[in-house]
């Protein structure tokens, strides 16, 4: 064996060291040590085949009996996770409904424009989807898992949430006759909404993570990441 041969040898195993990940530091590792090593060695490898292997392998862990018992992990997106939402939409949106309140604000939006834009409104629209993004991702409920987005960008999950907070708070309104009692115009129409859909979101948001990952099949397995179909985050 030539000094070329020998030194490429011992190389080998110390450059796939060091790009190994490390085992946990835990004395008592459980299935989220477990969870996260998978995870590093997903980032770890380079190949494309290689990275779907590790994420089957995340996959097949995640969906072992008992394993919602050792971690606060969410994964799936499922048809129960939508109905949990829907749920909770229902009750934080009711108290909303019977108060006059929702009318006065959704009047002040109206009223306040800028040429004619109602930029209230649109600042209370993007107060709804910040406050959405921070209670399902940055408020540490569960750590939920970010798996085939809608083209590649938005979360199943967080799409789902706004989606169905905004159709139960709609229904709802007209439901119960208060979107177009008064005789209100477009603009004070889209307010009401917008008012009781910051409830809405708020709870479906805490129905869908609260009880944990649902069972069920992964919506994921339907045409949804359009984008790029081997992307997770």
């Amino acid at each position: 064996m030539t000094g070329e041969d020998r030194s490429a040898v011992e190389d080998g195993p110390a450059a796939e060291s060091d790009s190994a990940p490390s085992p946990p530091d835990s004395d008592d590792p459980d299935l989220e040590d477990l969870l996260e090593t998978l995870d590093e060695l997903q980032h770890a490898v380079d190949e494309p085949h290689e990275r779907a292997k590790v994420r089957e392998t995340i996959s097949l862990v995640e969906r072992m009996p008992g394993a919602s018992v050792f971690t606060d992990r969410i994964t799936k997106y499922t048809s129960r996770d939508m109905a949990e939402a829907f749920v909770g939409a229902v009750l934080f949106s009711l108290p909303l409904l019977v108060e006059g309140g929702v009318f006065e604000i959704a009047a002040w939006f109206a009223a306040t424009t800028v040429r004619g834009v109602p930029v209230l409104l649109f600042a209370h629209v993007a107060f709804v989807l910040v406050m959405t993004a921070g209670l399902l991702y940055f408020a540490d409920f569960r750590e939920i898992t970010i798996r085939h987005p809608i083209l590649g960008i938005i979360p199943r999950r967080y799409a789902g949430i706004l989606a169905v907070s905004l159709l139960t708070s709609t229904f709802m309104l007209l439901l119960w006759g208060r979107l177009h009692e008064g005789s209100p115009t477009t603009i004070e129409q889209a307010g009401r909404v917008a008012v009781v859909w910051a409830a809405a979101a708020f709870g479906a948001g805490l129905g869908d993570i609260l009880p944990g990952e649902s069972k069920g099949a992964d919506l994921g397995r339907f045409d949804l990441d359009i984008g790029d179909r081997g992307r997770d985050d």
